[in-house]
């Protein structure tokens, strides 16, 4: 009998995603990097299901557990359901790590022809997913990538109060569920974080890929951790790298970095040119899903704190389900160039505006921009006020927990 762990937080933005698909025949595919909560979000639908359903069927297999390790392949995994189905009424199927079963997509093919099964599916390679679903299961599946945990729910995870001093552990130690398990201090959160890249990297990148460059491998996720928020085309990084003796090809660099951004540890924010309405393909920026395994690999640094904002406000859209880019405006960058339901906001953030300067910098690219579409200025300072000439500013806690897009 299946038993579920006991005071399971809830992530209700992620349930009022899943909630309108249960009981149909479409498979639930939850993405998401390594430890980012994928698991408990199913725990959660299945509480909820059992808590409507107290007598529902529930089928759980989860590939990093032992007992599972008989079901290699579609046939084994199909068989394993089968047996196991309610033979006279509805059962629900959740398969957690389902890329380490050799042509899953066959199974659920098949499974998804009897009508009294619901499907659910974990996995933490975006490329693998997407390929093998898309090319199989098209137009029979719906994706929902899962995050970090955003500041209102690291707040709510962790009890605390909406303070600076909470914002900073938020900056420093990141969003990883787990960590409301352990005390929040340097030894033990960043020998824990270190041991979760290890195992992306190892599991989900070089074991998947059969790399054998590891060095170079971990010298860009190196690079990449000291440069978020800078934009970069693999040339540049190439020619860096082999500034310091490390030659490597730009089609490589892009090739190991299409590798981590599957694996969820990065993302890559293209640039978007805003008045010729195209998306550059040389340019990118890079963030960081988690930045406590970027603080634990490369250290939490003062002078990095503008940079760690700004890859906050990017994870944070990205919750919010935006699709983000960095704006281009002729010579001038603005930070973000965010889509939602075909409405644009743009946004640009700054550790401080209490320098004329960097007032006229951020506002007056806005100000460039000849549309009425939302304008905002992020920054670390606290401030409650008027606009800059239309243009709204926020604090960054503001932002995270008020603002809605």
């Amino acid at each position: 009998m299946l038993t579920l762990p006991k005071n399971i937080y809830q992530r209700s933005a992620y349930l009022d995603k899943i909630k309108p698909f249960i009981n149909k025949g479409l498979i639930k595919v939850i993405t998401g990097q390594r430890r980012v909560g994928k698991s408990y979000l199913l725990f959660q639908i299945m509480e909820l299901i059992l808590t409507e359903s107290p007598e529902a069927e529930i089928i759980y297999i989860n590939k990093e557990d032992l007992q599972f390790s008989a079901i290699t392949n579609a046939e084994e995994l199909n068989n394993y359901v089968l047996e196991r189905k309610n033979k006279n009424g509805f059962t629900y199927v959740f398969v957690d790590e389902i890329q380490d079963i050799e042509q899953f997509e066959l199974a659920l093919r098949s499974l998804l022809l009897l009508s009294d099964i619901d499907l659910y599916i974990t996995g933490s390679n975006a490329n693998l997913l997407a390929q093998d679903i898309a090319g199989v299961l098209s137009g029979r599946s719906i994706e929902i990538v899962v995050h970090s945990l955003s500041y209102p729910e690291f707040l709510e995870f962790h009890q605390l109060a909406d303070e600076s001093n909470s914002l900073e552990m938020f900056m420093k130690y990141g969003g990883l569920p787990f960590l409301r398990n352990l005390e929040l201090t340097d030894l033990i959160v960043f020998e824990y974080l270190k041991n979760i890249y290890h195992s992306i990297i190892y599991k989900d990148i070089i074991n998947r890929y059969e790399i054998r460059n590891v060095p170079f491998l971990e010298q860009l996720v190196t690079f990449l951790a000291g440069n978020i928020g800078s934009i970069f085309s693999a040339k540049k990084i190439a020619d860096f790298l082999k500034s310091q003796q490390t030659k490597i090809s730009p089609n490589q660099v892009q090739i190991f970095v299409n590798y981590l951004s599957n694996a969820f540890l990065i993302h890559v924010a293209t640039r978007f040119d805003i008045q010729g309405k195209r998306v550059f393909e040389i340019g990118e920026k890079y963030y960081y899903e988690n930045l406590g395994i970027r603080n634990a690999l490369w250290g939490y640094k003062i002078q990095d704190k503008g940079k760690i904002i700004e890859n906050i406000v990017y994870n944070h859209l990205l919750f919010k389900g935006y699709k983000v880019h960095v704006g281009s405006l002729g010579s001038e960058e603005i930070d973000f160039y965010c889509i939602k339901d075909n409405e644009i906001c743009y946004i640009q953030v700054a550790l401080s505006i209490s320098e004329e300067k960097t007032i006229q910098r951020e506002f007056g690219n806005l100000s460039k921009i000849k549309d009425n579409y939302p304008k905002i200025v992020i920054t670390l300072d606290p401030f409650e006020g008027n606009t800059y000439e239309g243009i709204q500013i926020f604090s960054l806690r503001n932002f995270l927990l008020n603002y809605e897009l």
